[in-house]
Formats: structure tokens, sequence, C-alpha cells
């Protein structure tokens, strides 16, 4: 089990904080792909960088709110910025290689991985499924270089698209692709309307639905005391199951791995500190080789787990967190250099990085939803912008643009006569 989990670490972060940090009760699971057997080989470089870079936003976002819920799907972040990095330049293209921790790996390298990685990641297992998308939605007659374009087409698999962004319902195109990527889990990621400055969204949608190997009784299912952080307590409903379980005791903590679907390449890993621990002394201890040593330590062992349910939402903006990690200057609208995409000026920045998330577990399995939008503007007007004073006599006309008859002509010399 432990090569599988290597191979899935990203995939794994979709899934693992849910027990920790769970909320409310419900569930269903969505309809289950074919069977398709995952791609060999991902060089490890981008999966060390994933994890890396996974809990670096992890932990940036929990200082921010230490007692609240968190969910997040790092695969669907770390591919909506590989998207954009393909169009950075000098400064721009170094400061989100560190935060993205590319570094030693040349544009090209990256590219390849996450071809390679996307495959092995929706191909998983008969009873899982795993569905990636990506998207290119670009401002009509705004023109980007073909080849910034076909980078993501064929790596990233994106869908390229020319919308008109002052059109009303532009926003509703978008975001019925996002729903229907994440099968109605995620929701109005973009907000209308949109700026005019905008040019670009490239976007990201993961959906994951899997049952676990082994289900959980729903007549074990029974209210338990959780928890909370301030000291309170409420009672929620907890699913138990006994078997033979990944385990792992650890410094003052216990931790589980869940399997899902016929193979158990995937896993949910549950860490639980003890009695006289918090989260944060856990957290004190997480960091990219600490979870590989755990995960290479756990062992099968016979016993009985305890799991809530959980079904939360969770929505954020990155752009605070991915500047105070070092990409300040792609939103930069100073300094940012995306001439990969087009050529400038006017320049182009990074507005705004939008996350949205969904999941929900129960005694079947676990279905959850991630999407990120990376939204482009130009630092000036829009291209082709005119100025127009209407202050001298001037002709109009009222016309039915559907059929071309004129309805009125006029000519004006003064506006305001007396009548």
């Amino acid at each position: 089990m432990n090569r599988y989990v290597k191979k899935g670490t990203t995939l794994l972060l979709l899934v693992m904080f849910c027990a920790l940090l769970a909320g409310t009760a419900g569930c269903r699971s969505g309809e289950k792909s074919a069977y398709a057997e995952p791609a060999e080989y991902v060089d490890t470089r981008l999966v060390t960088a994933n994890t890396a870079f996974a809990f670096d936003l992890f932990h940036a976002l929990r200082e921010k709110t230490p007692a609240e819920n968190i969910f997040i799907s790092p695969a669907s972040v770390s591919l909506a910025l590989a998207m954009t990095y393909n169009g950075a330049d000098g400064e721009t293209a170094a400061a989100m290689e560190d935060v993205l921790q590319f570094q030693g790996l040349s544009v090209e390298e990256v590219n390849e991985a996450f071809a390679d990685l996307r495959t092995i990641l929706e191909n998983p297992d008969p009873k899982v499924e795993l569905a990636i998308a990506n998207s290119l939605w670009a401002r009509s007659g705004v023109d980007f270089y073909e080849d910034f374009l076909q980078r993501n087409r064929k790596y990233y698999g994106a869908e390229v698209a020319a919308l008109d962004f002052d059109f009303p319902d532009a926003a509703v195109t978008m975001n019925k692709w996002v729903e229907e990527q994440t099968k109605g889990k995620i929701q109005k990621l973009i907000e209308p309307p949109i700026h005019p400055l905008t040019v670009l969204f490239l976007l990201n949608a993961v959906y994951f639905q899997a049952d676990w190997s082994e289900p959980f009784d729903p007549q074990q299912t029974r209210e338990v005391p959780f928890h909370l952080p301030n000291g309170d307590s409420k009672q929620h409903p907890v699913m138990f199951r006994e078997g033979e379980f990944p385990y792992l005791e650890g410094d003052g903590f216990q931790a589980v791995g869940i399997p899902y679907g016929k193979n158990g390449r995937l896993s949910m890993y549950i860490f639980l500190p003890g009695p006289e621990q918090t989260l944060q002394s856990l957290y004190e201890k997480l960091d990219p080789a600490e979870w590989n040593t755990w995960l290479a330590s756990f062992q099968e062992t016979e016993g009985s787990v305890g799991l809530p349910r959980c079904k939360f939402g969770y929505e954020a903006s990155f752009n605070d967190v991915l500047k105070e990690l070092g990409m300040e200057i792609a939103f930069d609208d100073t300094a940012a250099d995306f001439s990969g995409m087009r050529p400038v000026p006017p320049r182009l920045f990074i507005a705004e990085v939008k996350h949205k998330t969904f999941v929900e577990v129960d005694e079947k399995g676990t279905e959850a939803a991630g999407a990120t939008s990376v939204e482009i503007r130009l630092e000036s007007a829009p291209l082709n912008r005119f100025s127009m004073t209407v202050d001298r006599p001037f002709f109009f006309s009222i016309v039915d643009n559907k059929t071309g008859s004129i309805l009125f002509l006029g000519s004006v010399t003064d506006p305001l006569p007396e009548i």
C-alpha cells in the first residue's frame, strides 16, 4: 500500500483533514467511473514540490483561522497556478517557481510531470471516481500567444474559449462549467459583474467520489460528544467499524488509514492528537519530511475506528497567503511580468486566486470537490478603449437591430432648445 500512498500524496491532501476538522452531519455518494489502468510513473520531484506547497498553503491558512474548519484541494490550486506559471517571465516566474517549489525543474519538465500526474490521479480504482478539468476563458477580442494556449491544452487538457466578459451572463457561463465538472458541488466561483480590465480566467475543477473498501454499518453509528476548541462539546453522529487498518501511534497522536475502493490505492488518513494534546502541537511537527516518515510507518493493526460524519464547504481568496509565501510580485500591477501570455504593455497581473471546496463523509464513503480560479487583469484601460464626449452637434438614429429597421433619425444642434 505504501508505494501507492507515495504516488497519491497530492490527492490524499484533499481528504486527510476532514475528520480532524469535521463539521455537521449528512451525506450521499456520487456515480462511479469505469476502471482504467493508472499510468506507471510521475516525476517524484513534482510530487515533492506539490506536497511542500500544500503544507505551506495549509499552515498559512490555518494560522489565520486556527479555530475554523479548513478544507483545501492543493491539487486544484497547484494545477491552476501551474497553468498561469506558463505565462510568467522574469522575476514573476522566479517568485512563482519558489512558492510552488518548482526549483530544479524546467517549465517543460513541470508541464510533462503534471500531464503524467493527471493521468495517474484520474485512473485510481474501479470503484473510485476522480475527475480533473481545466479551462481558460479569454475576453473576446483579446489575443493570447498560441504557444501559451497550446501548452495548456497539451499538458493540462485545458479547454480554451473566448467569452464576452461584458455580457451579463459571462460569469454564469463559467460557473456552469465549474458546476458541471464538480457535479453541482461547487457553485458561483466567479462573482459578477466581471471587472472591465479582466482579460483571462484560468480555472481548475476536481471531483472525487469513493466508497470505503469496507463500509461502516449505519446501525453502529451513534451520538458521541465532540469536544470543540473552546472547551465546549456537542453531540455528533460518529460511525464505528472494527477490523484491520493501517495504524500509527506517534509522538502525542494516533493515526489510522481508511482505504477506498477495490484496490485500496487511495485512503483517508486521520490524525488524532492525544487527550492532553492539541491540533497546534500536531501541526508544529507537520512538515513534508515528517509527513513522509509517518506515511511510511503505518502498520496493519487490528482495532476499532470511530469517525465523525462530516459535511461542509470552504471558500477563500488566496491572495494574501500567496503574497506572504513570496508571490507578491505576481499580484503587483506595476511589476508583474506575464509577458509569456501576450504582448505587453499593457502589463498583466493576477487580480485574484479564489478557491472553493466541499466535502461529505458518511458510512458509505466520501464525496469531495474543489475549484480554483486565477483572474488576470490589465494594469490600465482595456484594449481598444476610446473616449467620446458628445459636446457638439451630432446625428443619431434608433434602430431595430433584429430587422435593421430604422425607427428614428435625428440631428441635434441644441440638446435643450426652448419648445
